[in-house]
């Protein structure tokens, strides 16, 4: 194994929907069928599909480990799942559990933020983002050249006309989730 996927290995997700009795579409026997969670990592966003231990019921926001040690809710990850395959339930609770996770990781945006750079001549990471221009991109990079942004509030404030960042992200992630993007700023 390479020190890549080692490095992106997750330990956390916050489960946005259980199935207790598996997928209705499921055709096999009851007894045969597993209790899936879907779930979205912490760190890298990935959407999962999670199979619970017997006699574990999950609700949605909780946060489960699903790293390499021993797992005390989670029994094994089955993979990756696009967002077509989310529940109702789950693609509901999807972008508020985003912006959660962008409130608790507020710095690893700011950074973004305070460091994002061009992609070509004529594309910068920042355009990228939904309802920010070069207007925008702009105000931010002069804005940043007299000191780094110490807040999401700090940038909102600071950038005229800014759209609140989080939603801005949030956004972006979901455009991500879909799956087709040229360039991906917060999912890999």
């Amino acid at each position: 194994m390479d020190k890549t996927s080692l490095r992106e290995r997750e330990e956390y997700a916050i489960v946005l929907d259980f199935l207790p009795n598996g997928y209705a579409s499921d055709t096999r026997p009851s007894y045969k069928k597993n209790a899936i969670a879907q779930a979205i990592s912490k760190d890298h966003f990935y959407l999962l599909e999670l199979v619970a231990k017997k006699d574990v019921f999950l609700q949605p926001y909780e946060e489960v480990y699903i790293g390499e040690g021993k797992r005390d809710k989670i029994h094994h990850i089955i993979g990756r799942i696009p967002l077509s395959k989310l529940t109702h339930t789950a693609k509901s609770e999807l972008e508020f559990v985003i912006k959660e996770l962008i409130k608790k990781n507020e710095q690893r945006f700011l950074d973004f933020f305070n460091n994002a750079a061009p992609l070509t001549t004529r594309m910068h990471q920042l355009e990228l983002l939904p309802g920010l221009g070069k207007k925008h991109m702009w105000s931010i990079l002069d804005e940043r050249k007299d000191r780094p942004f110490e807040s999401l509030e700090d940038l909102k404030n600071r950038v005229k006309l800014m759209p609140d960042p989080e939603k801005v992200i949030a956004r972006r992630i979901l455009e991500e989730l879909k799956g087709n993007q040229k360039h991906y700023l917060f999912i890999r």
